[in-house]
């Protein structure tokens, strides 16, 4: 009862502050070290994750080469690596740059005006850049196995039809952003202040969970910049045939994760129509 009179009486128990809106295009941002030094972070992230996680999947392939299905980390330890480095990236970043290390974060970040137009842009290049310079590390490493046994490189498997891999990289990514709304929210910091659980780590385990469902479909994309470093490094007819999948899928389902979030969880639809009626 309280908490109803709180809400619609004549006060507000507000005990949380959504930041305002970032602007679409900043140009102040541009002379401060603080953009710059974000952007670093998000190069070095990126890198670090492509490096870990690919490495782990060429070794995994390079273990069960000799028959043994049962040896190496199996896609469980795949799984892991991935989850476990964006659990670790997140928390190490995520008071420099946000922690994104992801351009299909960014993107819906960006419609939902959690940063600029042009913060986005630049984090989707140096996301990318970095991850093509992760991918290129593995090779200069691993050469002898990186191009038998794939390069880490997202593809469609045999078997699966294009709308069944764009459909798992939708709902994917979708549940990967959804996700970073919800743990990043400041209603859900103030009303759960008491329950000690850090942000990268929902994350991390929602990368986890996406990754064993769908590494047998697609190999996981859920990251446009992942996908792309690892196939321009491996450079093979079948990672570029299938790379718009991991484009358009995971852009498709981070707008619907912002809209979710934005106009229906948090009821932005129905906070602007009860404005404009105020102001009328």
């Amino acid at each position: 009862m309280t908490k109803e009179v709180a809400e619609h009486g004549s006060f507000s128990a507000k005990d949380y502050h959504d930041p305002p809106p970032a602007p679409l295009i900043d140009p102040v941002e541009l002379g401060k070290w603080s953009f710059y030094r974000a952007l670093i972070a998000e190069f070095i992230a990126t890198l670090l994750f492509l490096y870990i996680t690919v490495l782990t999947v060429i070794g995994y392939k390079s273990q069960i080469s000799g028959g043994d299905a049962c040896g190496g980390v199996g896609i469980l330890g795949i799984a892991w690596a991935f989850g476990g480095m964006i659990f670790v990236l997140v928390y190490c970043t995520a008071g420099i740059s946000g922690g994104h290390i992801n351009p299909a974060v960014t993107f819906g970040l960006f419609l939902a005006r959690k940063v600029s137009l042009v913060r986005a842009i630049m984090y989707m290049v140096v996301q990318c850049l970095g991850a093509i310079c992760g991918v290129g590390l593995v090779k200069l490493f691993q050469k002898s196995y990186y191009d038998r046994f794939g390069g880490g490189a997202n593809e469609l498997s045999a078997g699966y039809k294009t709308s069944v891999g764009l459909g798992a990289e939708i709902i994917g990514t979708f549940v990967l952003v959804y996700t970073v709304f919800s743990a990043t929210d400041p209603k859900r910091s103030a009303r759960d202040s008491h329950v000690p659980v850090l942000a990268p780590l929902p994350i991390g385990f929602a990368v986890f969970m996406v990754h064993l469902a769908t590494i047998p479909i697609t190999g996981t994309g859920i990251n446009p910049a992942r996908s792309l470093g690892a196939a321009v490094i491996y450079n093979k007819d079948k990672a570029w045939d299938d790379q718009w999948i991991f484009w358009v899928g995971p852009f498709i389902g981070a707008a619907i994760a912002a809209f979710y979030h934005q106009f229906i969880l948090r009821a932005g639809a129905v906070k602007a129509l009860g404005s404009f009626r105020s102001n009328s």
